[in-house]
């Protein structure tokens, strides 16, 4: 715990400083989601686009942990949470690439082209 003003006044800075990359990491990935300018892959949201918003909520979740939950102070408990955040966003991203393999995967869905939900587009069904 902080002692003086002094301890105080960094840990706030310190604070809002976070909070600050937080915001500015939740505008980059709403920024990749949906800006063509910012798009790493085939045209519309592809797996190289779902990695980059995954690797910037993973550094993100890290912060949150290390800083708001102050684990940066417990360095045994440090390395299993950058152990176990980069192993939860490795799994995260490889089920989304699994789900690509899906029988029942429409392609045109990720992409801009397709304007029809794939169950209105489907004959039988209607």
């Amino acid at each position: 715990m902080a002692d003086t003003a002094e301890e105080v006044r960094k840990s706030v800075r310190l604070y809002l400083f976070i909070g600050a990359v937080l915001f500015a990491g939740t505008i980059l990935t709403v920024l990749v989601a949906t800006l063509p300018a910012l798009d790493f892959g085939k045209h519309g949201f592809d797996g190289a686009d779902c990695l980059l918003g995954l690797l910037i909520a993973g550094t993100k979740a890290t912060l949150v942990a290390a800083i708001f939950m102050h684990l940066n102070h417990e360095k045994k408990a440090v390395y299993w949470i950058f152990f176990g955040s980069f192993i939860f966003v490795a799994a995260l991203y490889l089920l989304t690439k699994l789900a690509k393999s899906d029988p029942i995967h429409d392609p045109l869905f990720y992409g801009k082209e397709s304007t029809t939900p794939p169950m209105l587009a489907s004959p039988s069904l209607r």
